[in-house]
């Protein structure tokens, strides 16, 4: 069930330690935030003066006030933060927001001030939100006790960031959009983000959670927190882009970023990934009326071509389609429309809105009513009349209908509520975009739910928002296995012998030391032959390894060959695997230290970094996930088959890629593991070398 919050989001009583009349000070602004609903609970104000503050008498500690309190604030300087929480939880407090910095932050010593104060209120049954926090705030309690004001709805808004919170909270203001609660998360000393997550998916008046977080802690937790919410998680977060492993000694390593796996981890929980608070009100005005389209087909329709046009496009580079309506639906359409209408997809008036503005509405109805159509985006002009009466400027002017323009905005007005009377019958998303946002008849639309925009790449990134992935919805985060016996030889062939007792298939192969062995392991299996240099890092780059050696002879010629300009320690003797109608796979995982192990999969063999196709999911990777990753590859087409090649096996590629991934993630002392590459043919899949880097 998680934590217990209750105390936090819905204390009996509140104390501000460090409240103060001086504005400078977060005291004063907490203080006056904390006395906005005095009513609804005890409000205490602790000032080591005394005196009073906003009008208030003041308690000179918080013994002073002579009764237990729930939930204390502390806004005081450093030094003294460590007696205030001591003094809280000696008066019975089950909840501590520690406004004050200096700790973790600072380094070592703050960060060891900080673990002995967290573990003091754990002991003590209490939670500790920061130190280094501006604040909660619980619109749906009246617990007020950051310093500005949130608008109530239905956001939990959880930041690292107080300016940029304040940010979003502008942003969001123009689309209807408020908050259940605010919380600055501050260092995370005790209270997580997990926590938050988890509390905030159990909280009824929260519909969607809103994440701006540098620090995951436990990045796993966290995606399985939000894979596990049943609410819309959307992330915002900084510094993606930097190499996790810089000193990576393998394919996996040195192409795993910290974006890929941020990513990814987005990816397998279903949380939406966004890059700027611009993007994330974007998506959270898409996610607000619960509205999710089950497929990626979209109907487009314009008051205008050019308008159309570019909304086809952008609705297609966010990831939907943009289908030909069939024969049935483009006559239905026909009926409502005039002859000089567009009706294949995008639908375009092409000037009928301004004869009947109710074109607009009855298009629209049609377009949600066909079973051949997911989601719908309106695109243009519509606004336009009831944003200027009369119609300067636009359509109405230039078409001189003068006197006309009342009529207009008021037919405009009617269609809204005919557009959001149609959208409320169905679950299908609708979105607009609209050169008139703010005009009345389109906060007709968000005051229904309906989300409109200014420009058309939003739009498109709300549909798509609005559109799950498919029918079995996301991935999903799947639990680590228990840890499975350290591997003692990280050497190849002690992997080989890992991997092999897990599963994954490899070619007869022997190691050997010198030309009698090698004569040996020849004797072992027919040839054509490889022949590998053994414990050289990339053995292609560095001349180590010999293909398709017919025979004894040309084994010992090799041989002969790279143990006098390599002089390697030992070498790999193996079956030469037929190359026949295979495609070569990279398949590996890295173990990021905030999300644990991550699977990359992609297009292998010598030119895998700089090809760089590549996908990327939290491991273990079910097999049929693992296949939805190969598909979802660029190169594709190659595994399907083209120019006369057969397909492979993706069946046999998805099987080997879960073996592997769900061996990596029960040894937690491999850093980086992977097979490449791995031969997949039409009649299986083969792993033709591997390597493993030990902790």
């Amino acid at each position: 069930m998680g934590r217990d919050l209750s105390a936090l989001f819905d204390p009996e009583s509140v104390a501000v330690v460090g409240a103060s009349d001086d504005p400078a000070k977060y005291g004063h602004a907490v203080a006056a935030q904390a006395l906005r609903a005095p009513d609804r609970r005890p409000v205490h104000l602790v000032n080591r003066r005394g005196g009073t503050v906003l009008g208030r008498t003041t308690a000179t500690s918080l013994a002073g006030i002579g009764e237990p309190v729930e939930l204390v604030v502390i806004s005081v300087p450093g030094p003294g933060f460590e007696a205030a929480v001591d003094d809280a939880l000696a008066c019975g407090a089950r909840a501590i927001v520690g406004i004050t910095a200096g700790f973790a932050e600072t380094g070592p010593l703050g960060l060891a001030r900080q673990q002995a104060i967290a573990d003091r209120v754990r002991a003590a049954g209490a939670v500790l939100v920061g130190p280094n926090c501006l604040g909660i705030a619980d619109n749906t309690t009246e617990l007020y006790l950051a310093s500005d004001r949130f608008a109530p709805g239905g956001i939990a808004l959880l930041s690292q960031s107080g300016n940029l919170a304040l940010e979003l909270q502008l942003r969001c203001a123009p689309h209807g959009l408020g908050f259940s609660r605010f919380v600055s998360l501050g260092n995370q000393a005790d209270v997580t983000l997990v926590d938050l997550i988890e509390d905030a998916a159990r909280h009824d008046p929260t519909r969607a959670i809103a994440v701006y977080a540098e620090d995951f802690g436990d990045g796993r937790a966290f995606a399985e927190a939000a894979a596990a919410a049943g609410k819309p998680v959307v992330l915002l977060t900084a510094g993606r882009g930097t190499a996790s492993a810089r000193s990576a000694q393998s394919h996996t390593g040195a192409l795993t970023t910290s974006s890929d796996v941020v990513a990814a981890a987005c990816r397998d929980a279903g949380v939406e990934l966004v890059a700027t608070p611009h993007e994330m009100t974007v998506v959270l005005a898409a996610l607000n009326g619960g509205r999710r389209a089950t497929g990626h087909r979209t109907a487009v329709c314009t008051d205008g071509g050019g308008h159309g046009a570019i909304a086809a496009d952008a609705a297609e580079s966010a990831g939907l389609a943009v289908p030909e309506l069939g024969p049935a639906a483009q006559q239905r359409l026909r009926t409502l429309l005039w002859e000089q209408s567009a009706v294949g997809n995008p639908v375009d008036l092409a000037g009928m809105g301004e004869q009947n503005p109710h074109s607009y509405g009855d298009t629209v109805g049609a377009l949600l009513a066909l079973d051949e159509v997911d989601s719908v985006m309106l695109t243009g002009y519509f606004g336009g009349y009831s944003a200027a009466t009369g119609g300067v400027g636009g359509p109405a002017a230039e078409s001189g209908t003068a006197g006309g323009g009342s009529a207009l905005a008021a037919g405009e007005l009617e269609t809204a509520h005919q557009m959001a009377v149609h959208a409320a019958r169905t679950a299908k998303p609708l979105v607009v975009q609209s050169m008139f946002p703010d005009a009345p008849s389109c906060r007709t639309l968000v005051e229904a739910g309906i989300p409109v925009f200014a420009s058309t790449e939003d739009a498109a990134r709300a549909l798509a928002a609005m559109t799950v992935a498919g029918a079995a919805g996301p991935p999903g985060v799947r639990p680590l296995p228990p840890s499975a016996a350290p591997l003692s030889d990280p050497g190849y062939h002690g992997v080989r012998t890992l991997l092999s007792a897990a599963g994954v298939p490899f070619p007869e192969a022997r190691e050997i030391t010198d030309e009698a062995e090698l004569l040996a392991a020849a004797d072992a299996f027919e040839g054509p032959y490889v022949l590998k240099a053994l414990h050289l890092l990339h053995k292609s780059d560095a001349g180590g390894v010999a293909l398709g050696l017919p025979d004894r002879s040309a084994l010992v010629t090799a041989f002969r060959e790279m143990h006098a300009r390599l002089g390697a320690a030992s070498y790999s003797v193996e079956a030469m695997a037929d190359p026949t109608d295979g495609v070569e796979l990279i398949v590996g995982v890295n173990r990021d230290p905030r999300f644990g192990p991550v699977a990359m999969v992609g297009l292998g063999g010598v030119l895998t970094e700089a090809l760089h196709d590549v996908a990327f999911a939290l491991a273990p990777v079910p097999a049929a996930r693992a296949e939805q990753l190969l598909t979802g590859l660029r190169t594709a087409a190659l595994l399907r088959g083209v120019r006369g090649r057969p397909a492979v096996d993706l069946a046999a590629a998805g099987a080997v890629i879960e073996r592997l991934t769900t061996l990596a993630a029960a040894h937690p002392e491999i850093t980086e593991i992977e097979v490449n590459p791995l031969l997949v043919r039409p009649d299986g899949a083969l792993a033709l070398d591997a390597r493993a880097v030990l902790a």
